[in-house]
């Protein structure tokens, strides 16, 4: 029981990672019906750049950590909501209007861009961060196996759910949110009504870049590393979060996350670790033969 408890723990924190990097995959395509495979490759020049910021503090003498983290984190989120908003003006923006193969190729050409473009300024090697935040509490105090809930992965949960409640609300009650969800029903007639169809897609690029770079700093606390191909690995991942909770679906995105966290964490637990991605994609194809638009997922009303 002890065991299943631990393994519950830290796929809930691995799946709220997952979430974090969904959202932007969902948002995307809720908006402008693509898919952003360069999304992943965000997350991890939000890593990189909260790596690099974190150094660069300590360097210049802030060396108290809560507010050595909390500039870090503006710092990450400001610098890669910047990557996020040049993605969209130079790789989907110009072919907004093409047919719909060429913006995926070129979103993947910009992913491939971001990994060599990390590869070269910061190199191939593994990047370690040493632990910054450190204890935590025993819940279950069993001799055999404690059960642990460390300090940062009650700061990954926590921050994920404020970060997911925070942003429902700005879908839900802002004028942003307003124009977002215009868009997402029909670009042509939100257009005609008013919204400004342009700036509502960059600030969504923006956000959502802006989410995966949280996610980074919460990878690089969680696992100590960074490297450039971890972008296409978790991109990998998140992306099939979103499709197996419903693509299009902010809550859905969460979900799928969360699944994803736990299934890879208790066939890593419970069975062979080097299958816990065949575990994952077989959950994803047996949900979509009975569920074609995911768990939330809602499906497609043809506009005549």
């Amino acid at each position: 029981m002890e065991y299943f408890v631990q393994q519950l723990i830290n796929g809930v924190t691995l799946g709220s990672i997952y979430g974090l990097i969904a959202i932007g995959y969902t948002m995307v395509y809720g908006i402008i019906g693509m898919i952003n495979f360069a999304h992943g490759d965000i997350f991890m020049v939000g890593g990189f750049i909260a790596l690099i910021a974190f150094l660069a503090l300590v360097a210049i003498g802030v060396t108290a950590i809560p507010i050595a983290l909390f500039l870090v984190l503006l710092i990450a989120m400001a610098l890669t909501a910047l990557y996020g908003w040049t993605v969209e003006r130079f790789a989907y923006r110009p072919l907004r209007h093409s047919y719909r193969l060429a913006p995926l190729i070129s979103a993947i050409g910009m992913s491939i861009i971001l990994q060599n473009y990390v590869q070269i300024a910061q190199g191939a090697r593994v990047k370690p961060l040493p632990p910054l935040i450190e204890g935590g509490h025993t819940l279950i105090a069993s001799e055999s196996f404690p059960v642990q809930l460390s300090n940062v992965q009650i700061i990954v949960i926590l921050t994920t759910l404020t970060l997911m409640l925070a942003f429902s609300w700005l879908v839900a009650k802002t004028r942003l949110g307003r124009d977002m969800r215009a868009c997402e029903q029909d670009l042509k007639m939100a257009s005609l009504l008013g919204v400004d169809i342009d700036r509502t897609i960059s600030l969504t690029f923006v956000i959502g870049a802006a989410l995966a770079s949280v996610a980074g700093i919460m990878y690089l606390l969680y696992y100590g590393v960074v490297d450039f191909y971890i972008g296409f690995v978790a991109g990998v991942k998140a992306f099939t979060a979103a499709v197996l909770g419903g693509i299009g679906s902010l809550p859905g995105a969460m979900l799928g996350g969360l699944l994803i966290g736990l299934i890879e964490t208790f066939w890593s637990a419970y069975f062979s670790i080097e299958y816990k991605d065949v575990a994952a994609f077989s959950v994803l194809i047996v949900v979509l033969i009975f569920l074609p638009t995911g768990i939330l997922g809602r499906p497609e009303v043809e506009k005549v």
